[in-house]
Protein backbone atom coordinates (compact mmCIF):
# COMPACT_ATOMS: atom_id res chain seq x y z
CA UNK A 1 0.00 0.00 0.00
CA UNK A 2 1.72 3.17 -1.07
CA UNK A 3 1.51 6.33 0.90
CA UNK A 4 -1.44 8.02 -0.21
CA UNK A 5 -3.89 5.24 -0.13
CA UNK A 6 -2.04 4.07 3.31
CA UNK A 7 -3.04 7.92 4.45
CA UNK A 8 -6.45 7.59 3.56
CA UNK A 9 -7.13 4.44 4.36
CA UNK A 10 -5.43 4.70 8.20
CA UNK A 11 -7.44 8.33 8.52
CA UNK A 12 -10.70 6.45 7.39
CA UNK A 13 -10.11 4.14 10.54
CA UNK A 14 -8.73 6.46 12.82
CA UNK A 15 -11.49 8.69 12.18
CA UNK A 16 -14.46 6.13 11.74
CA UNK A 17 -13.31 4.60 15.70
CA UNK A 18 -13.28 7.88 17.21
CA UNK A 19 -16.25 9.38 16.03
CA UNK A 20 -18.30 6.27 16.65
CA UNK A 21 -16.90 5.96 19.76
CA UNK A 22 -18.27 9.51 20.69
CA UNK A 23 -21.48 9.59 19.48
CA UNK A 24 -22.07 6.06 21.17
CA UNK A 25 -21.59 7.64 24.33
CA UNK A 26 -24.75 10.26 23.21
CA UNK A 27 -26.83 7.52 21.84
CA UNK A 28 -25.71 5.49 25.29
CA UNK A 29 -26.72 8.07 27.97
CA UNK A 30 -29.48 9.47 26.06
CA UNK A 31 -31.08 5.94 25.75
CA UNK A 32 -30.47 5.89 29.66
CA UNK A 33 -32.01 8.84 30.02
CA UNK A 34 -35.29 7.83 28.53
CA UNK A 35 -34.41 10.06 25.00
CA UNK A 36 -35.65 8.37 21.74
CA UNK A 37 -32.75 8.97 19.69
CA UNK A 38 -33.98 8.62 15.38
CA UNK A 39 -30.78 8.58 13.74
CA UNK A 40 -27.09 7.69 14.76
CA UNK A 41 -24.88 8.61 11.88
CA UNK A 42 -20.88 7.80 11.32
CA UNK A 43 -20.27 10.69 8.98
CA UNK A 44 -21.94 13.51 7.09
CA UNK A 45 -23.76 13.59 3.52
CA UNK A 46 -25.22 10.95 1.53
CA UNK A 47 -25.86 7.52 2.77
CA UNK A 48 -24.21 4.64 1.66
CA UNK A 49 -25.53 1.98 4.50
CA UNK A 50 -28.43 2.51 6.64
CA UNK A 51 -30.73 0.11 9.47
CA UNK A 52 -33.66 0.40 11.07
CA UNK A 53 -32.98 -0.96 14.57
CA UNK A 54 -35.14 -2.28 17.23
CA UNK A 55 -35.48 0.48 18.88
CA UNK A 56 -36.48 2.13 15.59
CA UNK A 57 -33.15 4.44 15.56
CA UNK A 58 -31.99 4.55 12.06
CA UNK A 59 -28.13 3.80 11.86
CA UNK A 60 -26.33 5.37 9.09
CA UNK A 61 -22.95 4.93 7.58
CA UNK A 62 -22.45 8.37 5.63
CA UNK A 63 -20.19 9.15 2.53
CA UNK A 64 -18.34 11.70 3.82
CA UNK A 65 -16.63 10.36 7.20
CA UNK A 66 -15.00 13.62 9.43
CA UNK A 67 -17.55 13.48 11.82
CA UNK A 68 -20.59 12.38 12.39
CA UNK A 69 -24.20 12.94 14.99
CA UNK A 70 -26.86 11.46 17.27
CA UNK A 71 -30.17 12.87 16.23
CA UNK A 72 -33.12 13.06 19.27
CA UNK A 73 -36.07 13.72 19.45
CA UNK A 74 -37.06 17.33 19.65
CA UNK A 75 -40.10 19.46 20.14
CA UNK A 76 -37.10 22.40 18.92
CA UNK A 77 -36.74 20.40 15.42
CA UNK A 78 -39.76 18.47 14.86
CA UNK A 79 -43.29 18.37 15.93
CA UNK A 80 -44.09 16.23 18.83
CA UNK A 81 -47.20 13.60 20.13
CA UNK A 82 -48.16 14.70 23.17
CA UNK A 83 -47.72 11.35 24.06
CA UNK A 84 -44.35 11.09 23.11
CA UNK A 85 -43.18 14.51 24.65
CA UNK A 86 -41.50 12.60 27.93
CA UNK A 87 -38.87 11.23 25.41
CA UNK A 88 -37.81 14.40 23.78
CA UNK A 89 -34.43 16.09 24.73
CA UNK A 90 -35.68 19.23 25.23
CA UNK A 91 -38.30 17.43 27.81
CA UNK A 92 -35.16 16.77 29.85
CA UNK A 93 -34.17 18.07 33.05
CA UNK A 94 -30.93 20.47 33.01
CA UNK A 95 -28.71 17.87 34.32
CA UNK A 96 -30.00 14.74 32.02
CA UNK A 97 -28.85 16.85 29.14
CA UNK A 98 -25.85 18.03 30.73
CA UNK A 99 -25.08 14.18 31.20
CA UNK A 100 -26.15 13.42 27.46
CA UNK A 101 -24.07 16.10 25.84
CA UNK A 102 -21.11 15.30 28.24
CA UNK A 103 -20.94 11.54 27.39
CA UNK A 104 -19.75 12.25 24.16
CA UNK A 105 -16.08 13.67 24.93
CA UNK A 106 -16.35 11.19 28.02
CA UNK A 107 -16.68 8.52 25.68
CA UNK A 108 -13.37 9.59 24.07
CA UNK A 109 -11.58 10.03 27.36
CA UNK A 110 -12.46 6.88 28.31
CA UNK A 111 -11.61 5.34 24.90
CA UNK A 112 -8.07 7.28 25.48
CA UNK A 113 -7.36 5.36 28.53
CA UNK A 114 -8.36 2.30 27.25
CA UNK A 115 -6.07 2.44 24.19
CA UNK A 116 -3.08 3.66 26.23
CA UNK A 117 -3.50 0.19 28.71
CA UNK A 118 -3.50 -1.88 25.59
CA UNK A 119 -0.59 0.26 24.02
CA UNK A 120 1.41 -0.68 27.37
CA UNK A 121 -0.18 -4.09 27.59
CA UNK A 122 1.82 -4.98 24.31
CA UNK A 123 4.60 -2.64 24.63
CA UNK A 124 5.84 0.81 22.86
CA UNK A 125 9.32 0.45 21.32
CA UNK A 126 11.25 3.38 21.34
CA UNK A 127 15.05 5.10 21.60
CA UNK A 128 16.55 5.42 25.15
CA UNK A 129 17.48 9.52 25.60
CA UNK A 130 21.44 9.06 25.41
CA UNK A 131 22.97 11.35 23.55
CA UNK A 132 25.45 11.08 21.00
CA UNK A 133 27.40 14.15 19.19
CA UNK A 134 26.92 17.50 20.89
CA UNK A 135 27.41 20.66 19.85
CA UNK A 136 25.95 24.00 20.04
CA UNK A 137 24.06 25.26 22.67
CA UNK A 138 24.19 22.20 24.15
CA UNK A 139 27.47 21.93 24.15
CA UNK A 140 28.16 25.58 25.91
CA UNK A 141 25.58 24.06 28.61
CA UNK A 142 27.85 21.42 29.41
CA UNK A 143 25.85 18.44 27.91
CA UNK A 144 28.31 15.66 26.90
CA UNK A 145 28.42 12.42 24.31
CA UNK A 146 27.34 9.57 26.49
CA UNK A 147 24.54 11.70 28.63
CA UNK A 148 21.04 9.97 29.28
CA UNK A 149 18.40 12.88 29.83
CA UNK A 150 16.34 11.82 33.03
CA UNK A 151 14.40 14.77 33.60
CA UNK A 152 13.50 18.01 31.37
CA UNK A 153 12.14 20.95 33.82
CA UNK A 154 11.12 18.40 36.45
CA UNK A 155 9.15 15.71 33.40
CA UNK A 156 10.75 12.69 33.43
CA UNK A 157 11.80 11.59 30.20
CA UNK A 158 12.34 7.40 29.88
CA UNK A 159 12.49 7.96 26.10
CA UNK A 160 13.93 9.92 23.11
CA UNK A 161 10.30 10.24 21.85
CA UNK A 162 9.20 11.98 25.99
CA UNK A 163 12.37 13.79 25.60
CA UNK A 164 11.57 15.85 22.25
CA UNK A 165 8.08 16.56 23.77
CA UNK A 166 9.21 18.15 26.88
CA UNK A 167 12.16 20.13 25.08
CA UNK A 168 9.74 21.30 22.46
CA UNK A 169 7.91 22.55 25.43
CA UNK A 170 10.52 24.63 26.95
CA UNK A 171 11.92 25.87 23.57
CA UNK A 172 8.39 27.25 23.14
CA UNK A 173 8.31 28.99 26.92
CA UNK A 174 11.79 30.41 26.60
CA UNK A 175 12.58 29.81 29.83
CA UNK A 176 16.04 28.57 31.70
CA UNK A 177 15.59 24.72 31.40
CA UNK A 178 17.24 22.26 34.04
CA UNK A 179 17.80 18.92 32.89
CA UNK A 180 19.04 16.39 34.57
CA UNK A 181 21.47 14.04 33.30
CA UNK A 182 23.15 10.91 34.05
CA UNK A 183 26.41 11.03 32.65
CA UNK A 184 28.52 8.31 31.07
CA UNK A 185 30.29 7.08 34.32
CA UNK A 186 27.27 6.65 35.81
CA UNK A 187 26.97 9.76 37.75
CA UNK A 188 23.89 12.18 37.74
CA UNK A 189 23.93 15.74 37.58
CA UNK A 190 22.05 18.84 36.93
CA UNK A 191 22.71 20.87 33.46
CA UNK A 192 20.93 24.07 32.39
CA UNK A 193 19.68 25.36 29.17
CA UNK A 194 19.93 29.48 28.16
CA UNK A 195 16.71 28.89 26.37
CA UNK A 196 15.80 32.84 27.91
CA UNK A 197 18.94 34.15 25.88
CA UNK A 198 18.25 37.10 23.86
CA UNK A 199 18.61 36.20 19.79
CA UNK A 200 18.17 32.44 20.03
CA UNK A 201 16.59 30.82 16.64
CA UNK A 202 15.19 27.84 17.77
CA UNK A 203 12.18 25.70 16.22
CA UNK A 204 9.51 23.72 18.95
CA UNK A 205 9.07 21.42 15.60
CA UNK A 206 13.10 20.73 15.45
CA UNK A 207 14.40 20.65 19.05
CA UNK A 208 17.51 18.31 19.08
CA UNK A 209 18.90 19.97 16.15
CA UNK A 210 18.47 23.58 16.95
CA UNK A 211 20.15 22.98 20.74
CA UNK A 212 22.66 20.54 19.04
CA UNK A 213 21.97 17.17 20.41
CA UNK A 214 21.78 14.08 18.67
CA UNK A 215 21.19 10.23 19.00
CA UNK A 216 23.84 7.78 19.46
CA UNK A 217 23.58 6.82 15.89
CA UNK A 218 25.52 3.02 15.15
CA UNK A 219 27.94 3.14 12.42
CA UNK A 220 25.77 0.92 10.63
CA UNK A 221 24.93 2.08 6.45
CA UNK A 222 21.35 2.56 6.17
CA UNK A 223 21.21 3.73 3.13
CA UNK A 224 23.66 3.97 0.25
CA UNK A 225 22.99 7.20 -2.32
CA UNK A 226 22.65 6.30 -6.09
CA UNK A 227 25.58 7.59 -8.07
CA UNK A 228 27.34 8.69 -4.61
CA UNK A 229 31.04 7.83 -3.56
CA UNK A 230 30.00 4.80 -1.73
CA UNK A 231 27.66 3.49 -4.62
CA UNK A 232 28.87 0.30 -5.53
CA UNK A 233 31.39 0.40 -3.13
CA UNK A 234 29.41 -0.21 0.53
CA UNK A 235 26.10 -1.80 1.12
CA UNK A 236 22.87 -1.27 3.50
CA UNK A 237 24.01 -3.10 7.07
CA UNK A 238 28.43 -2.54 6.51
CA UNK A 239 29.20 -1.41 9.82
CA UNK A 240 31.96 1.08 9.57
CA UNK A 241 35.04 -0.20 12.19
CA UNK A 242 38.11 2.26 11.66
CA UNK A 243 39.30 4.70 8.89
CA UNK A 244 42.38 5.26 7.54
CA UNK A 245 43.38 2.84 10.43
CA UNK A 246 41.65 5.31 13.06
CA UNK A 247 38.45 3.64 15.01
CA UNK A 248 34.86 3.90 14.69
CA UNK A 249 32.79 4.17 17.60
CA UNK A 250 30.02 5.72 16.08
CA UNK A 251 28.40 7.41 12.94
CA UNK A 252 28.71 11.11 14.28
CA UNK A 253 32.52 10.39 13.80
CA UNK A 254 32.47 9.50 10.11
CA UNK A 255 31.73 13.15 8.96
CA UNK A 256 34.12 14.73 10.91
CA UNK A 257 36.88 12.48 10.25
CA UNK A 258 36.01 12.73 6.45
CA UNK A 259 36.18 16.47 6.45
CA UNK A 260 39.77 15.96 8.25
CA UNK A 261 41.19 13.32 6.17
CA UNK A 262 40.14 14.17 2.08
CA UNK A 263 41.51 15.95 -0.36
CA UNK A 264 41.47 16.19 -3.99
CA UNK A 265 42.69 12.90 -5.52
CA UNK A 266 42.73 11.42 -2.28
CA UNK A 267 41.76 7.90 -1.46
CA UNK A 268 40.01 6.97 2.04
CA UNK A 269 40.22 3.17 3.61
CA UNK A 270 37.47 2.17 5.48
CA UNK A 271 37.62 -0.88 7.70
CA UNK A 272 34.21 -2.42 7.18
CA UNK A 273 32.29 -5.61 8.99
CA UNK A 274 29.75 -7.59 6.26
CA UNK A 275 28.44 -9.74 8.23
CA UNK A 276 31.22 -12.48 9.18
CA UNK A 277 33.36 -10.96 6.84
CA UNK A 278 35.85 -7.69 8.01
CA UNK A 279 37.37 -5.94 5.00
CA UNK A 280 38.98 -2.97 3.36
CA UNK A 281 36.91 -0.30 1.20
CA UNK A 282 38.64 1.92 -0.48
CA UNK A 283 36.70 5.68 -1.05
CA UNK A 284 37.22 8.65 -2.97
CA UNK A 285 34.85 11.41 -1.34
CA UNK A 286 32.96 14.07 -3.27
CA UNK A 287 33.24 17.73 -2.81
CA UNK A 288 29.77 18.77 -2.94
CA UNK A 289 27.12 21.72 -2.47
CA UNK A 290 24.22 20.92 -0.48
CA UNK A 291 22.20 23.87 1.02
CA UNK A 292 24.91 26.16 0.86
CA UNK A 293 27.30 23.89 2.27
CA UNK A 294 30.51 22.91 0.91
CA UNK A 295 31.40 18.98 2.09
CA UNK A 296 33.30 15.77 1.32
CA UNK A 297 31.02 13.28 1.68
CA UNK A 298 30.51 9.42 0.77
CA UNK A 299 27.24 9.35 -0.17
CA UNK A 300 25.54 7.35 2.89
CA UNK A 301 22.76 7.44 5.77
CA UNK A 302 23.06 5.89 9.07
CA UNK A 303 21.30 3.11 9.87
CA UNK A 304 18.22 3.87 12.37
CA UNK A 305 19.35 3.45 16.24
CA UNK A 306 18.40 0.45 18.12
CA UNK A 307 14.80 0.68 19.90
CA UNK A 308 16.22 -0.09 23.38
CA UNK A 309 13.77 1.76 25.69
CA UNK A 310 10.40 -0.66 25.52
CA UNK A 311 7.65 0.49 27.60
CA UNK A 312 5.80 -2.11 28.50
CA UNK A 313 3.64 -3.33 31.85
CA UNK A 314 1.24 -6.27 32.83
CA UNK A 315 -2.05 -6.09 32.68
CA UNK A 316 -2.40 -4.48 36.25
CA UNK A 317 0.32 -2.29 36.42
CA UNK A 318 -0.63 -0.56 32.65
CA UNK A 319 -4.14 0.73 34.11
CA UNK A 320 -2.03 3.51 36.59
CA UNK A 321 0.63 3.60 33.36
CA UNK A 322 -2.08 4.25 31.45
CA UNK A 323 -3.96 6.72 34.18
CA UNK A 324 -0.67 8.94 34.00
CA UNK A 325 -0.21 9.27 30.93
CA UNK A 326 -3.36 10.37 30.04
CA UNK A 327 -2.95 13.59 32.70
CA UNK A 328 0.06 13.97 30.85
CA UNK A 329 -1.06 14.11 27.55
CA UNK A 330 -4.33 16.39 28.67
CA UNK A 331 -1.80 18.71 29.98
CA UNK A 332 0.15 18.78 27.29
CA UNK A 333 -2.80 19.15 24.74
CA UNK A 334 -4.03 22.17 27.07
CA UNK A 335 -0.96 23.69 27.74
CA UNK A 336 -0.43 23.88 23.87
CA UNK A 337 -3.82 25.15 23.35
CA UNK A 338 -3.14 28.01 26.03
CA UNK A 339 0.57 28.47 24.62
CA UNK A 340 -1.68 29.39 20.90
CA UNK A 341 -4.07 31.60 22.74
CA UNK A 342 -1.75 33.77 24.74
CA UNK A 343 0.85 33.89 21.46
CA UNK A 344 3.53 31.63 22.66
CA UNK A 345 3.08 28.71 20.61
CA UNK A 346 2.89 29.24 16.35
CA UNK A 347 -0.97 28.69 15.14
CA UNK A 348 1.11 26.10 12.76
CA UNK A 349 0.68 23.74 15.67
CA UNK A 350 -3.21 23.22 14.30
CA UNK A 351 -3.40 20.48 11.60
CA UNK A 352 -6.26 19.35 9.60
CA UNK A 353 -6.95 15.58 8.24
CA UNK A 354 -3.53 16.14 5.21
CA UNK A 355 -1.54 15.70 8.27
CA UNK A 356 -3.48 13.47 10.74
CA UNK A 357 -3.81 11.13 7.55
CA UNK A 358 -0.17 11.43 7.43
CA UNK A 359 0.85 10.85 10.87
CA UNK A 360 -1.66 7.77 11.08
CA UNK A 361 0.47 6.12 8.26
CA UNK A 362 3.45 6.41 9.60
CA UNK A 363 2.29 5.62 13.00
CA UNK A 364 0.54 2.45 11.26
CA UNK A 365 3.79 1.56 9.70
CA UNK A 366 6.03 1.77 13.25
CA UNK A 367 3.74 -1.02 14.50
CA UNK A 368 0.47 -1.87 16.79
CA UNK A 369 1.40 0.59 19.55
CA UNK A 370 2.41 3.25 17.71
CA UNK A 371 -0.42 3.07 16.14
CA UNK A 372 -2.58 2.99 19.55
CA UNK A 373 -0.77 6.13 21.37
CA UNK A 374 -1.51 7.65 18.11
CA UNK A 375 -5.33 6.98 18.21
CA UNK A 376 -5.43 7.83 21.91
CA UNK A 377 -3.77 11.76 21.67
CA UNK A 378 -6.20 11.62 18.74
CA UNK A 379 -9.05 10.62 20.75
CA UNK A 380 -8.01 12.68 23.82
CA UNK A 381 -7.85 15.66 21.64
CA UNK A 382 -11.15 15.23 20.29
CA UNK A 383 -12.66 15.28 23.85
CA UNK A 384 -10.47 18.17 25.02
CA UNK A 385 -11.64 20.19 21.40
CA UNK A 386 -15.19 19.02 21.85
CA UNK A 387 -15.82 21.05 25.53
CA UNK A 388 -14.56 24.06 24.14
CA UNK A 389 -16.75 26.60 24.61
CA UNK A 390 -17.50 27.29 21.32
CA UNK A 391 -21.15 27.22 20.18
CA UNK A 392 -22.43 24.18 18.42
CA UNK A 393 -19.67 22.03 20.27
CA UNK A 394 -20.48 20.02 22.90
CA UNK A 395 -18.55 22.83 24.89
CA UNK A 396 -21.19 25.15 23.97
CA UNK A 397 -24.21 23.29 24.75
CA UNK A 398 -22.47 22.65 27.93
CA UNK A 399 -22.00 26.52 28.54
CA UNK A 400 -25.82 27.15 27.52
CA UNK A 401 -26.73 24.30 30.42
CA UNK A 402 -24.55 26.29 33.01
CA UNK A 403 -26.01 29.85 32.25
CA UNK A 404 -29.44 27.80 32.34
CA UNK A 405 -28.81 26.76 35.88
CA UNK A 406 -27.55 29.91 36.85
CA UNK A 407 -30.87 31.60 35.26
CA UNK A 408 -33.21 29.27 35.94
CA UNK A 409 -34.49 29.23 32.68
CA UNK A 410 -33.46 28.40 29.01
CA UNK A 411 -31.11 30.60 27.18
CA UNK A 412 -33.25 32.75 24.47
CA UNK A 413 -33.83 31.68 21.32
CA UNK A 414 -32.07 34.48 19.52
CA UNK A 415 -28.82 33.91 21.46
CA UNK A 416 -29.40 30.59 20.87
CA UNK A 417 -29.65 31.42 16.77
CA UNK A 418 -26.30 34.09 17.17
CA UNK A 419 -24.49 31.63 19.00
CA UNK A 420 -24.99 29.48 16.34
CA UNK A 421 -23.43 32.21 13.89
CA UNK A 422 -20.45 32.87 15.79
CA UNK A 423 -19.76 28.97 16.28
CA UNK A 424 -19.92 28.35 12.28
CA UNK A 425 -17.85 30.94 11.68
CA UNK A 426 -15.00 30.00 14.37
CA UNK A 427 -15.23 26.66 13.25
CA UNK A 428 -15.01 27.04 9.38
CA UNK A 429 -12.22 29.85 10.63
CA UNK A 430 -10.38 26.59 12.11
CA UNK A 431 -10.61 24.28 9.14
CA UNK A 432 -9.49 26.85 7.08
CA UNK A 433 -6.21 27.39 9.13
CA UNK A 434 -5.75 23.91 9.36
CA UNK A 435 -6.27 23.04 5.83
CA UNK A 436 -3.38 26.29 5.57
CA UNK A 437 -1.29 24.87 7.86
CA UNK A 438 -1.42 21.04 6.09
CA UNK A 439 -1.27 22.59 2.59
CA UNK A 440 1.98 24.34 3.95
CA UNK A 441 3.71 21.18 5.14
CA UNK A 442 3.11 19.15 2.03
CA UNK A 443 5.09 21.88 0.28
CA UNK A 444 7.98 22.00 2.77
Amino acid sequence: MNEFFGSIWWLLVSLGLLVTFHEFGHYWVARRCGVRVLRFSVGFGRPLWTRIGKDGTEYVLAMLPLGGYVKMLDEREVEVAPEERHQSFNAKSVYQRIAIVAAGPAANLLLCIALLWLMFVIGKPDVAPDLGRVEGLAAEAGFQPGDRLLEVAGRATPTWTDAGIALSTAIIDRQPTPVRVRTADGGETLRQLPLDRPGLALREEAPFQDLGLSLPYPAVVGEVMAGSAADGQLRVGDRIVSLEGEPIDGYDQIGPRVQHLAAPGRTLDLGVERGDRRLTVSIDPRLTDEDGTRAWRLGILPAPPELDAIQRYGALQAVPAALGQTRQMASDVVGMLWRMVTGKASLQNISGPITIARVANGSARLGPAWFLNFLAILSLSLCIMNLLPIPVLDGGHLLYYLIELVKGSPVGERALVAGQFIGLAMLASLMGLAFYNDILRLGS
